[in-house]
């Protein structure tokens, strides 16, 4: 009798449960109310009128550059580009609101998410408790338990049933952790399309006050006559050909001008697609890179040392070897130079250890010799010669070269994320992370600044 009952005891807790269970677990609650749904038709509607305005300036534009140049028309032209960019900026302000309210959303759908499954963790726990007091019970003791056999073959049911539950539970555990996982990789692409956003947000603004500067200056001098059209015409001709005048350094061989290293710059931009300025970038940080760590020269092909070009310092293992000494030498000789002579870049440290890794990158673009030899036929194919002439310290062979690999790298779509993880995993081989170490943000940071400063004081200038 005693046995009966705690048999009975034990079902009946369990069906108790299971009915619980399956209202907390399947629960969907309603979270946002239909202000929302209000406040995504005002948004929708705010688009179009923005989609509207943005196609307006950008016909009066094409309309107002169409005319004799003048003062009043070069200052109606920065009028109708700082219009279109402020629609362009409202927006990009409404996408992100947007954005804003889907990653809330998703946040709070993966909370409720994460929640079921720690429910269902605990709802296993209890399940797998109580199969295991019922696997307790022999089968005599079942069948002496019961007074008829209905309820013996009754019992044997609902043990089944407890069986098949189990299993389902595991099923939705499972199933809820896929969906949470889902939901997870959703709210980072959003995340992600939040802050480019916002970047390109501030790059428009910054790019509106120049402008808006430009166009007041204009019509001052307009006003005053003090300068004819001819005379701001020469003022900006002087600038650009300052411009590219500059002196554009390059790590390990000579400095170009920036007029040359532009040149380099687009026709690898218009070969791959990515983006000119940040080309530049990457290039200017390596030769600061230089700068700052040096240059050394490998001694030892066998064991990879080196010393410091100018310093004498012996640097351990400056160059991984054979991975990139036999390549290296490879190299140089088939460009007619000489190994020991031949700079590349220094490591971090003089003393070798696992986490100060190795230096041996070559000229501008600072490729290591195994991978300048998997490039070089791609290099070659783009500017039109053979990968065994491509030199990786020739200035228009780097150029290619880093827009080939930025291009694999994923720089191409053109957004701050993209460009800035490609600069990252330029340097160190991995995404921009504070966590990694040694640090690489830094280093895509900087490269996103100077792309930022070139853009805007060395290559739209030139556009008059």
């Amino acid at each position: 009798m005693s046995f009966q009952l705690s048999r009975k005891s034990i079902l009946i807790g369990f069906f108790v449960f299971l009915c619980l269970f399956s209202v907390t677990f399947f629960k969907f609650e309603k979270v946002f109310a239909i202000t929302q749904e209000e406040q995504e038709a005002i948004w929708r509607d705010e688009l179009a009128q923005t989609e509207q305005d943005i196609l307006k300036w950008q016909s009066i534009l094409n309309s107002t550059k169409a005319n004799t140049k003048s003062l009043q028309q070069d200052a109606a032209i920065l009028n109708a580009k700082i219009k279109q960019a402020q629609a362009l900026i409202k927006q990009r302000n409404i996408n992100i609101q947007q954005l804003g309210v889907d990653i809330n959303k998703k946040t709070v759908k993966i909370n409720q998410l994460e929640a079921k499954i720690e429910k269902g963790h605990e709802s296993l726990s209890q399940l797998l408790r109580k199969t295991n007091q019922i696997d307790q019970f022999s089968l005599m003791e079942v069948v002496l338990g019961n007074k008829n056999i209905s309820d013996f073959f009754s019992d044997i049911d609902s043990f089944r049933m407890i069986k098949k539950s189990l299993q389902d539970l595991f099923n939705q555990i499972r199933d809820t952790k896929a969906v949470t996982e889902k939901e997870k990789a959703s709210l980072d692409t959003a995340k992600i399309k939040e802050i480019d956003t916002k970047m390109a947000v501030e790059a428009q603004k910054k790019q509106v006050e120049i402008n808006e500067k430009q166009k007041q200056y204009l019509i001052t001098v307009n006003k005053t006559q003090e300068k004819t059209y001819e005379q701001v015409l020469a003022e900006k001709q002087k600038r650009a050909n300052e411009i590219k005048a500059a002196l554009f350094k390059l790590r390990d061989t000579g400095a170009i001008s920036f007029g040359e290293a532009l040149q380099y710059a687009q026709q690898a931009a218009e070969k791959t697609g990515t983006r000119t300025a940040f080309l530049l970038a990457i290039l200017t940080q390596e030769s600061n890179l230089g700068q700052n760590v040096g240059s050394c020269l490998l001694t030892d092909i066998t064991s990879g040392d080196g010393v410091g070009k100018n310093s004498g310092t012996i640097f351990e293992k400056v160059m991984k070897a054979p991975r990139d000494t036999v390549p290296f030498q490879t190299i140089t000789a088939r460009l007619g130079k000489d190994w020991k002579t031949t700079p590349i870049s220094c490591p971090l440290g003089a003393t070798y250890s696992s986490s100060r890794g190795y230096g041996g990158g070559m000229g501008p673009s600072q490729f290591i010799p195994s991978t300048w030899e998997l490039f070089k036929d791609k290099v070659g194919s783009m500017i039109g010669i053979s990968g065994d002439n491509a030199n990786p310290w020739n200035a228009r062979d780097a150029f290619m070269a880093t827009a080939i690999y930025m291009k694999e790298l994923g720089a191409v779509s053109g957004s701050y994320t993209a460009e800035r993880n490609a600069a990252c995993k330029y340097y160190s081989g991995s995404v921009c992370s504070s966590n990694r170490q040694p640090p690489n943000i830094s280093y895509g940071n900087s490269v996103m600044s100077i792309a930022e400063r070139i853009q805007t004081t060395m290559i739209d200038p030139l556009n008059f």
